[in-house]
């Protein structure tokens, strides 16, 4: 290779890391989509459909918008495996006495196939018996490193965000719905979120925290049972309720920091959330 080819490499290669390093600061720090897409193969012309004649717009009655009554999930076909991997699941964590067991017996389940792929386990950080508990989505490639959730530049964020209404991890504390770190950060099954629920339940039982934070979509739609999206679901109180005679726990829903990385106009709106939970803690 000549002394110009090498030097052209070299600068190609610096160049794609500033970019990349760019793409941090702006806080696009995962993809977008869960396969990669080839920009260079060139996109084939799609034949013409037939025009077809307009249909006049449906009219919508003017209706005040019903109260939120939680809904659940559509019936999804579970095989058998899976259902003995939710079975087991259950076993295991009501069998779980206390936090420490529970973490344990988490370590040893393997019902998710997550577990062999991860490398640590993402159980929890902050103080089990502060008053406020948040739920997450699922850990990134910095959780996944140290084993700890929200570490990373969306965890950052969301240290600043809990901050500003005076709570920082010594008075709340933090968990996710999915415990370990899906390959190239994909969103986690509903079949691996399943196995997962009853450890994430028993969790919030063990803590039993006066208020819950439901931190992104999987979080509120997985723990509230409904599949309104979180555009919807946030700023609002809900009931969310541990088990049969225990007391319900109200929670609130917000943006994932994640996503307000990706749109920082919604922060005012998180803000005003915030606000809500720092009255309701006063």
């Amino acid at each position: 290779m000549s002394q110009d080819a090498r030097t052209d490499q070299q600068l190609d290669s610096q160049q794609a890391l500033a970019l990349l390093k760019l793409y941090i600061e702006w806080g696009a720090d995962e993809a977008i989509e869960s396969t990669p897409q080839s920009r260079l193969v060139a996109t084939l012309p799609q034949p013409a459909m037939p025009a077809q004649k307009s249909q006049p717009a449906p009219q919508l009655s003017e209706q005040p918008v019903p109260a939120f009554r939680p809904a659940p999930a559509p019936a999804r076909a579970i095989g058998p495996m899976d259902q003995a991997a939710v079975l087991s699941a259950r076993e295991a964590a009501r069998a779980a006495p206390d936090l420490a067991a529970l973490k344990e017996a988490l370590a040893r389940f393997d019902g998710v196939s997550l577990s062999k792929t991860a490398t640590n386990l993402v159980f929890a950080d902050g103080n089990p018996k502060a008053k406020v508990m948040l739920v997450g989505e699922a850990p990134g490639a910095d959780e996944d490193r140290l084993g700890l959730p929200f570490v990373g530049v969306s965890g950052q964020l969301l240290d600043r965000m809990m901050a500003a209404i005076r709570l920082d991890r010594t008075s709340f504390y933090i968990t996710n719905v999915c415990l370990w770190r899906p390959p190239g950060n994909r969103k986690p099954t509903d079949l691996e979120l399943a196995a997962q629920k009853p450890f994430v339940e028993r969790h919030i039982e063990l803590v039993a925290p006066r208020i819950l934070v439901l931190v992104g979509a999987a979080a509120a739609q997985g723990l509230l049972g409904t599949t309104e999206g979180i555009t919807r679901l946030r700023g609002r109180w809900f009931q969310y309720q541990p088990g049969a005679g225990e007391q319900a726990i109200p929670a609130l829903p917000i943006f994932h920091p994640a996503y307000l990385l990706r749109q920082p106009a919604q922060k005012r709106e998180t803000w005003r959330d915030l606000l809500k939970l720092r009255e309701v803690l006063s």
